[in-house]
């Protein structure tokens, strides 16, 4: 294994203690994934993060059979969405999916989050869509998680949790953490008679303008 790959199988493991220790997961319910040439890195199924070592991350090659692996233990049940997300999007280097509480309230409510904050700009447009219900792990999951995608850096999943995707690891984890910021904006102006909502106009000047704004790729 290169330095390279293992910085990113550590690296990988951080980011799944920081979104724990952090509020925006539960237990083992998200899993992380990040492309490395041309395969994608990907938490496995079912181990505690604290329990996490390098090693334990399965590795799956985007060309050949789909769903091949390789390591000792098996990919998250959800490597689906994950896998057809790094593939088909060239500009994604990593996937974070949680079960964020604000966010997943959303979710089960299935309502997507409009413009209610410039912010939303950072996710490509003017809203965060939900897609429909399909089961955890399902090929039906995964297009429905691919459709609400398509021009959007994140997205709700019905009855289940969210999806951020990012040019980096780092990147993808930061766009998680503003979607639940977010959805708990949402949720409180909900509370108090709804939210005055920004017209798509103004977020596709913003959209242009977080080019060279918010936390950034290193050349």
């Amino acid at each position: 294994m290169s330095p390279d790959e293992l910085g990113l199988r550590r690296a990988i493991i951080d980011k799944c203690r920081w979104m724990n220790a952090n509020g925006l997961n539960q237990g083992t319910s998200g899993n992380i994934s990040a492309r490395f040439g041309d395969r994608m890195l990907i938490t496995p199924s079912a181990v505690p993060y604290h329990e996490m070592e390098p090693d334990m991350i399965a590795a799956m090659p985007f060309e050949g059979e789909y769903g091949a692996w390789q390591g000792p233990l098996k990919p998250s049940v959800e490597w689906r969405f994950h896998f057809d997300i790094l593939k088909g999007r060239p500009d994604a280097g990593a996937v974070v999916h949680t079960h964020a509480t604000w966010s997943t309230i959303l979710a089960i409510a299935h309502k997507p989050i409009p413009a209610i904050h410039y912010m939303i700009a950072a996710f490509g447009g003017p809203d965060i869509r939900c897609a429909p219900y399909a089961r955890y792990g399902s090929e039906e999951l995964s297009r429905f998680a691919l459709e609400a995608l398509e021009g959007r850096n994140g997205c709700l999943l019905a009855n289940h949790g969210m999806i951020a995707v990012g040019s980096s690891l780092d990147k993808a984890m930061w766009l998680a953490h503003e979607l639940e910021t977010l959805a708990k904006q949402y949720y409180y102006a909900l509370q108090i008679g709804g939210a005055n909502i920004l017209p798509d106009g103004e977020i596709a000047q913003v959209v242009e303008g977080f080019k060279s704004y918010g936390l950034q790729d290193r050349e």
